[in-house]
């Protein structure tokens, strides 16, 4: 699966859920870079602009809906994918409203993640998609 290099930004203040993600991204082949909440997801944007963020939705600081609202403003062409384990469906279905191209429950499917992650940096279906 030759990612050809491209930056994920994930943003999330659950440690572990960054942990898995970055791994198994890693393991695909694209570059990972990582925050633990809203603000400094954005500070981290402006300063590497990932070809795509994955955004928690409930988190300190800034949470997600938030967040997507800035960077949809600021880069309407980057990618998002949304994900949220306390909010349920309503913040996910608000989320993709905002502009999110795909949204995840936690605890999700790391291989539906990744397969999602292909199919939008790469434009096909890769290995694990739904």
């Amino acid at each position: 699966m030759a990612a050809a290099q491209k930056l994920v930004l994930i943003i999330d203040d659950d440690e572990d859920i960054r942990f898995i993600l970055r791994r198994a991204l890693e393991s695909a082949g694209y570059q990972v870079r990582e925050a633990s909440d809203g603000a400094a997801g954005l500070k981290r944007f402006r300063e590497q602009r990932p070809d795509l963020v994955m955004t928690d939705i409930i988190m300190p600081e800034r949470e997600g809906v938030e967040t997507i609202m800035a960077l949809r403003k600021e880069s309407p062409e980057t990618a998002i994918i949304a994900m949220s384990g306390g909010g349920g469906a309503d913040y996910l279905e608000m989320a993709i409203k905002l502009g999110a191209v795909r949204a995840f429950s936690k605890p999700f499917s790391l291989a539906a993640v990744v397969g999602a992650v292909y199919e939008i940096l790469e434009g096909v279906e890769g290995p694990g998609s739904a």
